[in-house]
């Protein structure tokens, strides 16, 4: 989730990090998680929110 410079990762296994970030930051954190084998399935938005839900490709 990404709100005016708030972002917050939510993950499987209770996993929760918050960052402090911009448009540059989110791109990197997303790219970090494809690297990991996440990739986006879906975003929507409301209000100032942006959500993304995340998939993971295992071998």
């Amino acid at each position: 989730m990404w709100d005016q410079e708030t972002i917050q990762v939510n993950l499987p296994g209770d996993y929760e990090e918050m960052y402090h970030g911009n448009h540059k930051e989110i791109v990197t954190l997303l790219s970090d998680l494809g690297s990991q084998g996440w990739d986006v399935a879906s975003c929507s938005s409301t209000g100032n929110w942006l959500f993304w839900t995340l998939r993971r490709h295992r071998a």
